[in-house]
């Protein structure tokens, strides 16, 4: 479909007023109840379980009463007031949600990961082809300000040629071997949400946005499931209620070379280690490094890997090491005054929906579904070749 001219008339699916996580009501909700959000993105009605669920979160997120509540995503897909769909669902309910509204031809914003497996999104990828269907996948982290600041820097010939990049990695769950009930399934790979997938997942997709693809005969990667029995916790009672034994890796190591172009040396590497849980203490839960001819970048993410959210716990800062003075520059970024209008975790989501309403091209705010397909092709790759080595 061509994009439509805004506003378009938005549905939401998975705001729910009872849920364990609560990504629609933390990141997408205060951009759509803004002034400019209202007016690009207004909300026209909500998918959940039932149609009482749909109702029940109307009125506990005070939503106008005209608003539509579905518990059929088919009824939703068939509704001609309804232009725009965006999916917060578990990621094992975000195809059978999004799929009717996709052959109908929809817009449809859906949150990464696409779907539980590759079957799945090749299907989205189909239908969204054959209807025309524009689909927008949410790895927004690509234009969280630290993230543009980076791509920025690299532009700066008196940095020259990047010769090689490192990635450290801690976090995924708050705890290394702990999980909370609701996200027990982050232990069940068949899910589709994991560590793996969301938490490497996203810095992964964000660090390639800035340094460019791999070359993918140039890749290797190592994981390791170091704490296969999971404990269970009751968050309410703090008291273990179960112990599960999961079939997802804890530990991914990575090795390739970044594909030639202007900015990039020929055969410069990135290495990259990806741990789940808490790093050991006083260490950052993101260190980043970009190795230069005449300089080095470095990112420091002290307290959690996703830059627009948690990470603001402590600052984020990117710095700068000039060799030939041995000067380190402090950099400095900041969010537009938009977002300013909006808690941080929803900052970067904004963007993301308001490029894709105001209808710029792909890659200009915000990712497709073809764009997002590549990278979870290239993920569930290191998952498959780590499956197989398992027996």
């Amino acid at each position: 479909m061509s994009p439509l001219q805004a506003p378009l008339r938005t549905a939401l699916i998975g705001l729910s007023s009872s849920a364990t996580t609560s990504w629609a009501s933390t990141a997408h909700l205060p951009g759509l109840l803004t002034s400019a959000g209202r007016s690009k993105l207004p909300i026209v009605a909500l998918l959940n379980s039932s149609v009482d669920a749909a109702q029940a979160s109307i009125k506990t997120y005070g939503l106008p009463d005209s608003t539509k509540a579905f518990g059929s995503p088919d009824d939703l897909a068939s509704d001609p007031d309804v232009d725009l769909v965006i999916c917060n669902t578990r990621v094992d309910k975000h195809y059978e949600t999004i799929l009717p509204s996709v052959k109908a031809g929809k817009d449809v914003y859906v949150e990464w990961p696409i779907a539980a497996n590759l079957n799945d999104i090749e299907e989205l990828v189909h239908e969204a082809k054959k209807s025309g269907s524009r689909v927008a996948v949410g790895l927004q982290r690509r234009w969280a300000p630290p993230v543009v600041k980076m791509r920025e820097l690299l532009q700066d010939p008196r940095l020259g040629q990047v010769l090689s990049a490192d990635v450290r990695a801690f976090g995924g769950t708050n705890d290394r071997e702990i999980l909370p009930v609701g996200l027990k399934y982050f232990a069940q790979r068949d899910v589709g949400g994991n560590p793996i997938t969301i938490g490497f997942g996203h810095v992964f997709d964000f660090v390639l946005s800035v340094l460019g693809e791999l070359a993918p005969e140039s890749v290797h990667t190592k994981m390791q499931l170091q704490r296969p029995d999971v404990r269970i916790r009751d968050p309410e009672s703090g008291r273990i209620v179960d112990t599960i034994h999961s079939d997802v890796p804890d530990l991914l190591s990575l090795h390739g070379a970044l594909q030639p172009s202007p900015q990039t040396a020929t055969s410069a590497t990135l290495s990259f280690l990806f741990r789940r849980g808490q790093p050991f203490p006083g260490t950052p839960s993101l260190s980043w490094t970009i190795n230069c001819e005449y300089g080095e970048i470095r990112l420091v993410s002290p307290s959690g890997l996703a830059l627009q959210a948690s990470a603001y716990d402590e600052p984020v800062t990117i710095h700068i090491h000039w060799f030939e003075d041995d000067r380190v520059e402090d950099v400095k970024f900041e969010w537009s005054k938009e977002q300013e209008e909006v808690p941080i975790p929803a900052r970067s989501v904004m963007r993301s929906l308001y490029a894709f309403a105001d209808g710029k091209e792909e890659g200009d705010g915000w990712v497709s579904l073809e764009d997002a397909a590549r990278r979870a092709r290239q993920i569930e790759g290191f998952l498959a070749e780590w499956g197989k080595s398992q027996g």
